[in-house]
């Protein structure tokens, strides 16, 4: 059995950007959030990813600007690091080993060379109980340092890192933690503690949920878990406190921050609005409502210009002083469930799947990137809880990407369930999908499953159901007759059972010549051309839960899974059971483009993967857990460049890259170190030379044209200036892809890029004045070395005879004119005092 060895699983693409509070820098130009593995650098008026500040080898948990210098940030990771980056370059600049797991960062200007990390108190991630601690960080040259000497601040606090926060620029940190407040003030080393009952007399529910201090003033903002807001003062005295409740949002709070000046404190929660409070006047308060989803997190830019809202949609939205929405920023939309699987469109090449409530979302998995929401269900969508509303729950591609079936539902208390069958087509003009025919009730009972035949030219388009109500449907798209205005619609073909089972899943086999239909424990296979059962496959007991036939020389295979706890594989053309193992399949998915099958095997809490040919006994790979609990969706997705990796353990990654998400919602994906050191050498800056001017342009195609300047032969140097660099250089793609706001100006790229490619006269009348001159010189010292050798004796010329033979024969590289001139000046010099040495 082959093992991950160097392979391994990271959260690349469609990764949380609201996992953690994001950061605006201080001119506000860029945003800066975690994102899996790795810290995205995004531009606040082009919502353009910039930047990917990569390094870390596992998942990223906090963001921090550095507060001695505006233009470097701090990232902390589980992988046990802090590192330091220049963010406008993208530059890896000092990493940190801190040696136990990092859950969150914090720094302030008073405690310079200072961080504050959250970490687990054993030492583990197992470890549930948390401590803050002080971590100096040793000045030192090397990128590399190991900073393992930690110093206790407060024990026993939330890994959250909304719940630990600094007041008055450093002098005293707050951390909440359950029904408890803590207050811990530096100077006097000395910490004071504050408890809430658990509900008040109304019955709400007291837990802290976040922690926010006044930058100028004693004062600490709590959110609850009633939605109530609580200012804290004369907290640094135990018995003295007080604090005054504020009242608006109807459930927890999830986010407060002040604002820079300390005027205004800003809270958000579940009801997607931003509440901006005025601070000694909370009477009076501002609202910015309808943001599309709940508040996870608040930020504001140091000027006070910007703030930003992150939302349980994985979304960020940059606001403009609460006034208005300049930009927002979404990710890999995350709802509470996938109830589509995970399917890739042919032609874009984008993973598609729920994304929000009736939307199919199409993300861009290359460039990380949403592209856009298709409307399924085409109804407004009312935020009420215990209101059923319509929801996407199946969707499929046929194998062109031309046409997309989805499947809607809507289940009543008092009503049966509604399903409605949508055909869309892709229309070239608008470049999206367009509703072609609408069926409602296809099935009398919920759709199991539904897959499109592969069709070739000569082949009707065609789509296969499978339902609850003991029926699977063919439909086929075919042109009326009757009219020629109308276009192609779809309608029912043929209705299929076996003695009243119930079907469970259906597979059309690479080539479309057979259909195979699970009826609860029996496997059917049927001609879609003649509707005839060609046979039954006969398998242990225990209902199938997956079908899917192998691929290319593996296409005369049918893979299934049962309830049993078993992975069954028959040989079509002996229509025999071939071999079947005892394996708890929750999902067995086909690679489209080789014959690699995918089975993830959930075990003792988490789920292993196994990586195999039908035709092969031994796993081509193996991983064990990969990720905790159950996955239930995975897609292979094809790349855009196949790797050329060699490695047996890692074949199977050459053509399609596996993505699965897990149980929360994380959508997960595996790398070779082999792509992980290329993705790192990609992200690095070029090379500059210190003795040329460091343009923007130089940075461009400098480095290129150097270069191609030393390949060449010296002799061509000035062709070689002449010659325009190619379209397809590396150069040029990167002056193209470049975003427009981080670019100088057009006029002063231009007019530099065109002198770079001219050779002024005055440089041409100077080459040719100076090679006048050098032939002058030559033809002079062509004389004077003549009318000398006429005075040398034989002897001298026979061993300058046998030097430049030996010379010739060793075939050493031409001098240069400087080195011809500086050998005869010196063969002009008087050695006769050598005699007398010799001679004594």
């Amino acid at each position: 059995m082959v093992e991950h060895g160097d392979i391994r699983v990271v959260h690349r693409g469609g990764s949380k950007i609201d996992f953690r509070q994001p950061v605006i820098t201080n001119d506000s130009r860029f945003l800066l959030c975690a994102s899996g593995e790795c810290v995205k650098v995004f531009s606040t008026s082009t919502e353009e990813c910039i930047h990917d500040l990569q390094g870390h080898t596992d998942l990223v948990t906090g963001v921090l600007l550095r507060p001695s210098n505006h233009l470097q940030v701090y990232s902390c990771s589980i992988d046990g690091t802090v590192r330091l980056w220049d963010f406008t370059d993208g530059i890896l600049i000092k990493t940190y080993v801190i040696g136990c797991p990092v859950y969150s960062i914090y720094a302030s200007a008073n405690h310079e060379g200072v961080i504050f990390i959250v970490v687990p108190m054993l030492g583990d991630k197992r470890s549930e109980l948390f401590q803050l601690v002080a971590v100096h960080l040793p000045q030192s040259g090397d990128q590399l340092v190991e900073s393992r000497e930690l110093s206790a601040v407060l024990s026993n606090v939330s890994s959250n890192p909304a719940d630990i926060a600094f007041g008055r620029g450093g002098e005293y940190i707050a951390s909440a933690k359950g029904l408890q407040l803590k207050v811990f003030f530096f100077k006097k080393q000395k910490s004071y503690e504050f408890s809430l009952k658990e509900d008040n007399k109304k019955g709400g529910l007291n837990t802290f949920t976040c922690v926010a201090c006044h930058p100028k003033d004693d004062c600490i903002a709590t959110g609850h878990g009633d939605g109530k807001i609580r200012l804290w003062r004369n907290f640094n005295h135990k018995k003295e406190y007080t604090y005054s409740t504020l009242h608006w949002h109807h459930n927890a709070v999830s986010s407060l921050c002040f604002t820079p000046e300390g005027t205004n404190l800003l809270s958000g929660g579940v009801e997607s609005v931003l509440v901006q409070w005025r601070y000694n006047q909370e009477s009076q308060r501002d609202f910015l409502p309808r943001l599309g989803a709940a508040i996870t997190h608040i930020a504001v830019s140091p000027d006070g210009a910007l703030f930003c809202t992150s939302h349980s949609d994985n979304k960020i939205t940059i606001i403009q002083s609460c006034v208005k929405v300049s930009a927002v920023i979404q990710g890999l939309v995350k709802g509470e469930s996938v109830q589509t699987d995970l399917i890739v469109d042919p032609r874009s090449k984008a993973l598609v799947l729920n994304g929000k409530p009736g939307h199919l979302q199409f993300y861009s998995l290359q460039r990380d990137k949403l592209l856009y929401n298709l409307d399924i269900v085409q109804q407004e969508y009312i935020h009420e809880l215990g209101l059923e509303q319509f929801e996407v729950v199946k969707a499929a591609f046929d194998a062109s990407g031309t046409w997309l079936a989805t499947v809607e539902e809507r289940k009543q208390k008092s009503a049966e369930l509604e399903v409605n069958l949508k055909l869309w087509a892709f229309d070239e003009q608008t470049q999206s999908f367009v509703l072609n025919t609408t069926i409602s009730a296809p099935h009398e009972a919920r759709i199991t499953a539904m897959c499109f035949r592969q069709a070739t030219d000569s082949q009707t388009t065609m789509l296969v159901s499978t339902s609850k109500d003991g029926h699977f449907k063919a439909w086929q798209l075919a042109t009326p007759a009757h009219t020629e205005d109308e276009g192609p619609s779809w309608s029912c073909d043929f209705v299929g059972t076996y003695h009243g089972l119930v079907p469970e899943c259906c597979c059309f086999s690479a080539d479309s010549s057979l259909l195979a239909v699970s009826f609860q424990e029996v496997v059917t296979v049927w001609s879609p051309t003649s509707w005839e059962l060609l046979t039954t496959l006969s398998q242990p007991p225990g209902a199938i839960r997956d079908l899917c036939f192998g691929r290319l020389s593996c296409s005369k295979y049918l893979l299934g899974t049962t309830a049993k706890n078993l992975l069954c594989c028959w040989n079509l053309l002996t229509c025999s059971l071939e071999w079947s193992t005892s394996m708890d399949i929750s999902l067995l998915l086909a690679d489209p483009l080789s014959e690699n099958m995918a089975a993830f095997c959930c075990q003792a809490g988490c789920t292993d993967l196994f990586v195999f040919k039908p035709s092969e006994p031994r796993p081509l790979f193996s991983h064990k857990a990969v990720c905790s609990g159950t996955v239930t969706r995975a897609v292979f997705a094809p790349r855009e460049k196949m790797l050329d990796s060699c490695e047996e353990n890692s074949q199977w990654l050459n053509r399609s890259q596996l993505h699965f998400l897990t149980q929360y919602m994380d959508l997960m994906t595996f790398t070779t170190k082999a792509e992980d050191d290329r993705l790192m050498a990609s992200s690095k800056q070029l090379v500059i030379d210190d003795s040329v001017a460091m343009t923007p342009f130089y940075l461009l195609l400098g480095k290129h044209r150097h270069q191609q300047q030393e390949n060449q032969d010296p002799m061509s140097s000035l062709s070689a200036e002449r010659t325009p660099l190619p379209q397809s250089s590396v150069a040029i793609k990167e002056l193209l892809q470049t975003p427009a706001h981080v670019l100088p100006s057009t006029s002063f790229l231009c007019s530099m890029f065109v002198q770079s490619l001219l050779i002024s006269v005055t440089d041409l009348s100077g080459c040719r004045e100076n090679n006048k001159k050098a032939e002058e010189e030559m033809e002079s010292e062509k004389e004077e070395e003549d009318s000398e050798q006429e005075m040398e004796s034989s002897i001298v010329r026979s061993e300058q005879a046998a030097v430049s033979v030996q010379s010739a024969e060793c075939a050493a590289p031409a001098l240069t004119k400087a080195q011809v001139r500086e050998l005869r000046r010196l063969k002009k010099l008087d050695h006769s005092w050598l005699a007398g040495l010799l001679d004594s």
